[in-house]
């Protein structure tokens, strides 16, 4: 709530701020600077994971430095998670000063990495007063979308816009995906890694541009390291010097339970209540998993059916996880305990059951890269709906067998 209220008045402050800037007029000096900021990823959210990046103004002789954050959010805004979820998430821009801004990031640990651009004095200004712009109240904020349009590729394409000549970047030379890239920045934090994976579908498994790769701000930074700019004139680095202004701290290690080890335990208990089930003929514990596990196992298919079909986040949909989880799942988990409903229950469990076993059989054909940490939380629900037709069938052929045959 601090800094939520911080954020607020640094917003409105240097809105007032800018609009004073805009009035004025303010020329920068010879000696003004403009320089990409590149943070190092900061594993306490997800959403630092990625990393992050801002541009920065310096000039003594103005007395101006500020970074030009685009990376700024409200989540006391009315409706942020659904907008969240939906893709309809309002980010903003603000300059906040640079001590500021060196001050947040060293309190968390995060790196910085400095990259000065070789700008002609008119670049400079042009740039300066594009951002000024952008920061006004009625620009300010724009809509995010995490692979097309964030805080790397804003910078980016400000530089582009104003800087006289092509920008020549360096190339990646390697072929990579949407997914390739989210698993390189949350393989330190593996329930991230898996969490995304379930929700990004087979559009993230497409060989993307080096352009596309800018939305990792990593990427972008490194795009830069030699690029030049060509045109009229002879062609110059587009870079005066990359420092590290502030060394990344080493964080914690992931949480110990990993997303592997849960789903093979998950197994193990579901086979172990699977077998006593059987032998016992203990139907109510039998239940009672059923309808936590088909429960978890519904509410993530809800997730994953709202993303596919009414949110507008890039590559969710098609996402063959729909499969092995999906809203189905939480209306029949609700209707274990109905009796009249068992033959329906017995129907959804041997189509489950076949579906899954399909999905599984057609693991390396099917056009999505799947995590093989899904397999034993598959296999477990595959299980139980396997064991409920066998013991659907046993039941029936008890009580076949036990009718008083005709004299």
């Amino acid at each position: 709530m601090r800094k939520l209220i911080l954020l607020l008045i640094i917003v409105i402050g240097y809105t007032t701020q800018t609009k004073a800037w805009e009035m004025q007029r303010i020329v920068l000096s010879d000696s003004a600077k403009v320089s990409l900021l590149t943070n190092a990823p900061w594993d306490e959210a997800v959403y630092s994971l990625f990393g992050h990046t801002s541009m920065r103004v310096s000039d003594p002789a103005q007395n101006i430095d500020y970074a030009f954050n685009f990376g700024l959010f409200n989540m006391s805004k009315s409706n942020f998670i659904f907008l969240f979820m939906k893709g309809e998430t309002d980010y903003m821009v603000a300059p906040i000063p640079y001590n500021a801004y060196y001050q947040e990031y060293k309190e968390r640990g995060v790196g910085i990495i400095e990259q000065v651009f070789n700008l002609s004095p008119k670049e400079k200004q042009d740039i300066f007063d594009a951002l000024l712009v952008n920061c006004l109240p009625e620009n300010r904020e724009y809509r995010y979308n995490y692979f097309y349009d964030n805080c790397s590729t804003r910078p980016r394409d400000i530089f582009e816009k104003y800087i006289n000549g092509k920008i020549e970047y360096t190339p990646t030379n390697k072929e990579q995906t949407y997914r390739d890239l989210v698993i390189e920045c949350t393989n330190s934090r593996q329930w991230f890694r898996f969490g995304i994976n379930l929700v990004i579908g087979a559009d993230a498994d497409k060989v993307i541009t080096d352009r596309q790769k800018d939305f990792l701000p990593r990427y972008l930074m490194n795009a830069y390291e030699g690029a030049t700019v060509t045109g009229d004139s002879i062609p110059r680095n587009i870079l005066l010097s990359t420092t590290t202004i502030l060394e990344a701290k080493t964080f914690e290690k992931d949480f110990p339970v990993t997303p592997l080890y849960a789903g093979i335990t998950l197994l193990i208990i579901s086979a172990l209540i699977s077998y006593i089930v059987y032998k016992k003929q203990i139907t109510g514990l039998g239940k009672a998993f059923d309808t936590i596990l088909f429960l978890i196992a519904g509410i993530a298919g809800c997730i994953i059916f709202f993303l596919m079909f009414f949110s507008v986040h890039p590559c969710t949909n098609p996402n063959w996880n729909i499969i092995w989880l999906n809203p189905l799942q939480l209306i029949v988990a609700l209707l274990f305990f109905v009796k009249s409903l068992s033959k329906c229950i017995y129907y959804y469990h041997f189509i489950n059951f076949v579906a899954l076993l399909a999905f599984l059989l057609a693991w390396n054909l099917i056009p999505q890269q799947l995590e093989t940490t899904f397999i034993p939380f598959i296999l477990s629900i595959g299980l139980r709906s396997f064991m409920n037709v066998l013991q659907q069938k046993k039941f029936k052929k008890k009580a076949d067998y036990s009718l008083p045959r005709a004299k």
